[in-house]
């Protein structure tokens, strides 16, 4: 009887043992977001000042600057929102397609066209659904009229996909004009399969054709779309408003987040090489490059979840001109550790410094951008949701 009870103990103490804790035990408690406005010390630009500017959104993944100062936002259970003069519309905007929204998948990313006031373009990522529970990460357009969505079509769906991963996609409009979207690459071999648009950048004409000049239009075994492969999660895709290159950074599994400059026709090496490991701790590669494949420009370890990305150029913080920003959902895997960072360049665009910020908000932070007011704008993925804006502290 009593090795019984020493063996129900040995088993209570393995079972709640911090080997077997689950995330949710593990997680750093979040605090309510608060009132505001609060006042920060940073470190080469001192004292700024972070505000809410809106709440009450759901799980909000992008925004979009309109002209004349409005902003659309999305967010993943399929809404998307109109803010003016700093407030929420309570009505979202109409007309979007029918979007799967279990697991990661929904309403993601929304970009404008260049000639938006012309035309009232924009674009939006989402998933879509494919039936039996699978989902396609999804490039459609539409006209914006008013406060709905005319004339809506899909340029492009990409591989039905039966799990909950890497059903994301970023957009964003290259400097040649062209519409460049990412897609998730997790799974299997997909980001390495010419024939799948899974794990790629793709790249198109404005009305979803393909381009004349794409990189594989020579190879029948490559879907004429792909402009890069060997991607895994993207969650973050912007045109370098200096250097009008395409930046991108994707998560890697535990440890080996990285960001890439984008290049017609290469090959980032997912699943072959990463500076990760897998979830269970062995390393995904031997070596984490691989000639013929394209080393990172930036790498995590521990990864950070990246998600946004924005390059400050404005005249508000000068001594952040050129640094690069980058949310984090969460650090290390442990949840409650989200936080916004900054990145320092030198002029041959190699990494000199970092810098952890917001750490003690503990907030997901999944977009970033530079408003036209030269202000940095954040997106919190949360239940109750917030848009914030940093500014310079008075």
């Amino acid at each position: 009887m009593r090795s019984a009870r020493l063996l129900s103990l040995a088993l209570l103490l393995f079972l709640t043992s911090p080997a077997v804790a689950s995330a949710q035990d593990i997680g750093v408690p979040v605090p309510p977001l608060g009132a505001g406005p609060w006042v920060i010390d940073t470190a080469e630009q001192h004292k700024i000042r972070m505000s809410v500017v809106a709440r009450g959104l759901s799980h909000p993944w992008a925004l979009a600057f309109l002209p004349h100062g409005d902003m659309l936002i999305t967010e993943r259970d399929g809404r998307l929102r109109w803010l003016s003069a700093g407030k929420l519309d309570p009505t979202p905007i109409s007309g979007l397609p029918e979007i799967r929204t279990d697991g990661n998948g929904g309403l993601m990313d929304v970009a404008i066209h260049p000639d938006f006031e012309s035309n009232g373009l924009l674009y939006f990522t989402y998933t879509k659904p494919a039936g039996g529970g699978r989902g396609s990460p999804a490039l459609a357009r539409a006209r914006l009229d008013g406060h709905r969505l005319v004339e809506l079509r899909d340029l492009v769906v990409t591989d039905a996909y039966d799990g909950n991963s890497g059903l994301n996609g970023r957009v964003a409009f290259g400097a040649d004009g062209k519409v460049y979207m990412s897609t998730g690459g997790r799974v299997e071999n997909v980001a390495q399969q010419p024939s799948s648009l899974r794990g790629k950048i793709l790249r198109l004409n404005d009305d979803g054709s393909v381009p004349d000049d794409n990189p594989f239009l020579d190879r029948p075994e490559f879907r004429p779309e792909i402009y890069s492969l060997g991607h895994r999660n993207q969650l973050g895709l912007m045109l370098h408003p200096v250097t009008g290159e395409l930046w991108n950074h994707e998560n890697g599994p535990n440890g080996g987040d990285e960001i890439n400059i984008i290049l017609p026709g290469r090959n980032y090496g997912w699943p072959v090489v990463s500076f990760g490991r897998l979830y269970p701790g062995s390393r995904v590669s031997e070596h984490p490059t691989k000639e013929g494949m394209e080393s990172p420009l930036v790498v995590w370890l521990p990864a950070i979840a990246v998600a946004g990305m924005a390059v400050y150029t404005g005249d508000a913080f000068p001594e952040w001109q050129g640094n690069v920003f980058v949310g984090s959902l969460r650090e290390g895997g442990i949840p409650g550790t989200g936080h916004l960072q900054r990145i320092v360049f030198n002029e041959q665009i190699e990494e000199i410094r970092r810098e952890s910020l917001l750490r003690e908000f503990r907030q997901r932070i999944r977009e970033v951008r530079q408003g036209p007011d030269g202000l940095l704008y954040l997106l919190t993925d949360e239940d109750d949701g917030a848009l914030l804006r940093i500014e310079p502290a008075p």
